[in-house]
């Protein structure tokens, strides 16, 4: 399974701005399709909800690939 770590900016992002940002989606509206067909995991659990609030400490799952969400790193 291919790891990805997705450093977040903010208190969370919308679960298909994520799939965008991350490039499994080439779009936003592939991104919805691919949640509203079952192809998205959160935490092990399918998730349905196009903009769920996804915050750092979450794993999202999709096909073979495996995001971890972080909180940013500080920059020097």
């Amino acid at each position: 399974m291919k790891q990805l770590e997705f450093e977040l900016r903010g208190e969370f992002i919308p679960l298909d701005s994520l799939l965008k940002a991350t490039g499994l989606a080439d779009s936003g509206g592939r991104a919805k399709t691919m949640v509203s067909e079952g192809m998205v995991q959160v935490d092990g659990q399918p998730e349905s909800r196009k903009t769920a609030k996804i915050r750092a400490g979450q794993v999202v799952t999709v096909d073979n690939v495996r995001i971890s969400v972080v909180t940013e790193k500080p920059r020097d």
